[in-house]
């Protein structure tokens, strides 16, 4: 099972680098039930390997110009807040054991991956929506300064609750509603994840959270490698293509997700 999971870890990294999200959406279900580490623990092996592979991806599409720097720090400066004060002061808050009968237990490691699931769930009906997608290089957009830190709080909660990057907020709202070529979005995206996830994990540091680093480098080694050969990929698979299969594999995997967890516990 641990070759598997690293396998999967080079997919995550290709998934990051061609579309510039749904890494992260496979990572906790790759940790959780390929390496046996508990949903909330998980989360924060998430940040540090989707964090350090949104950067290495990020730059490679730097080099390139395709990122808007505006909607990068809009969307950051509420995102990386949200992120600190949720691992900061909600995760230690919320109990193990939430809700418990007779017959049925809601567990915090059960609900976790529950709306882990649902989120999958959602990502997918983004990438799914039949919108096309703006190809034309350079395109020039107004970024909206209030609409812009909403979603970075959007995204902020989720990245701190679950571990998540983001990315199927962030392309979404930088495509359709600022109309960003879908390249700057992936490369602004990138960029934007990686601010979230690595202040994220570097909280935990900073507040004495341990990590298996033995699996931890090598896990994220794989993932960054995996946005370099994404990268290519990417350059030669048209972005509808790349969105509509990873969409569907997305929503069966959230829809799996859902079945194991309330029914073969």
């Amino acid at each position: 099972m641990e070759i598997a999971g690293y396998l999967a870890a080079l997919v995550i990294g290709i998934s990051l680098g061609m579309i510039g999200g749904g890494g992260s959406i496979l990572t906790i279900p790759v940790l959780v039930y390929l390496f046996h580490i508990p949903p909330s623990e998980a989360t924060g092996y998430s940040l540090c390997i989707v964090g350090f592979s949104c950067f290495a991806g990020a730059y490679k599409y730097f080099r390139r110009g395709h990122i808007n720097f505006r909607a990068a720090f809009l969307f950051g400066i509420t995102s990386i807040l949200t992120v600190l004060l949720v691992r900061k002061f909600l995760l230690p808050v919320i109990p193990e054991m939430i809700y418990q009968s007779a017959s049925f237990t809601i567990t915090r490691s059960l609900l976790n991956m529950v709306v882990f699931a649902i989120v999958m769930i959602v990502a997918a009906v983004h990438m799914l929506r039949s919108e096309p997608l703006i190809e034309s290089e350079g395109s020039v957009s107004v970024i909206p300064t209030i609409k812009a830190m909403w979603r970075g709080i959007e995204v902020g909660l989720l990245t701190g609750l679950l571990g998540a990057g983001g990315g199927f907020i962030v392309i979404p709202v930088l495509v359709f509603s600022f109309r960003l070529s879908m390249k700057d979005a992936i490369g602004t995206s990138l960029l934007i994840i990686a601010m979230n996830t690595i202040s994220g994990f570097l909280g935990d540091l900073i507040h004495g959270q341990l990590y298996h680093l033995q699996l931890l480098i090598p896990l994220t080694v794989l993932a960054v490698s995996g946005t370099f050969v994404g990268r290519r990929l990417g350059e030669s698979v048209p972005a509808d293509l790349l969105k509509k299969y990873f969409g569907w594999f997305i929503l069966v995997m959230g829809c799996m997700i859902i079945i194991k967890e309330l029914f073969f516990r």
